[in-house]
């Protein structure tokens, strides 16, 4: 077992929401949290994978199942109120769905490739965050973890400047609430990765051309493991950085700058 948390036992009976948790980063954030003794809610909108995930939890803790379309408020306010209800409170928020939508060139970026990249990548961030805090505040403490990405950075230039976009909003936003309750006993960080291997992942590199483009501006030569980044979630949650707040954090094997 991985020694992550300052305090032994330190998410035994905690509880953490993670949307987009049917597949990918998702799903294994839940598995590593499951594995210190927390209750995990699996939220996503494909609601096969996400009873998929619970199932794998529920062998070692409690978890619920949500299906939740996260670019609608109503229905991440509703999964936040039956978080509460099954576990009593919500500890972590970590809002890792999200997705490019499709690859386009800059002048090919439409209204609606905009807005649908908008609508899950920053509303359904906004959304989570505005569900859980009200409760956070109320026990004066949380912390919320959300995916940004090396394209915030990077531009995403020829591919996906419409992605790297919501992801720079992502940065900027969990930024402002960081700051804005940081002395309320809110903790807010982001992470950007650099090229995960995931479904996501898979279905963004079309080309055996466009993988080896990735790989030559990483130094380890290799793509992240969900894994790796599900371990991150987990220390960022922990006690062991109580003074980590706003930023956004690096995860890229030395790469992905270009």
């Amino acid at each position: 077992m991985t020694i992550m948390p300052k305090t032994p036992d330190y998410f035994a009976g905690k509880t953490i929401i993670i949307t987009g948790a049917a597949s990918g980063i998702g799903r294994a954030t839940a598995l590593i949290f499951a594995r210190e003794g927390a209750n995990v809610v699996c939220a996503d909108i494909n609601e096969a994978g996400a009873h998929e995930t619970a199932a794998l939890v529920n062998g070692k803790h409690p978890a619920l199942a949500v299906r939740v379309d996260v670019t609608r408020r109503g229905e991440v306010d509703d999964m936040a109120a039956r978080a509460i209800a099954a576990f009593g409170r919500v500890h972590f928020l970590f809002n890792s769905a999200g997705a490019a939508i499709r690859r386009a060139k800059f002048l090919e970026i439409d209204d609606a490739l905009m807005e649908k990249t908008f609508a899950l990548n920053v509303n359904g961030t906004l959304y989570g965050m505005q569900a859980v805090l009200p409760h956070m505040l109320a026990n004066k403490h949380g912390v919320i973890v959300n995916m940004a990405s090396m394209a915030h950075r990077r531009g995403a230039p020829g591919s996906s400047i419409h992605y790297a976009a919501a992801k720079g909003a992502v940065v900027s936003m969990t930024l402002g609430v960081a700051r804005e309750f940081a002395a309320q006993g809110i903790r807010a960080i982001s992470i950007s990765p650099g090229p995960i291997k995931t479904p996501f992942q898979d279905a963004a590199q079309s080309s055996p051309a466009l993988i080896q483009r990735f790989l030559d501006d990483i130094p380890m030569k290799r793509f992240g493991k969900p894994e790796e980044i599900g371990e991150l979630v987990l220390f960022l949650c922990s006690d062991a950085c109580q003074f980590m707040t706003a930023d956004t954090i690096y995860v890229n094997g030395g790469g992905g700058w270009r």
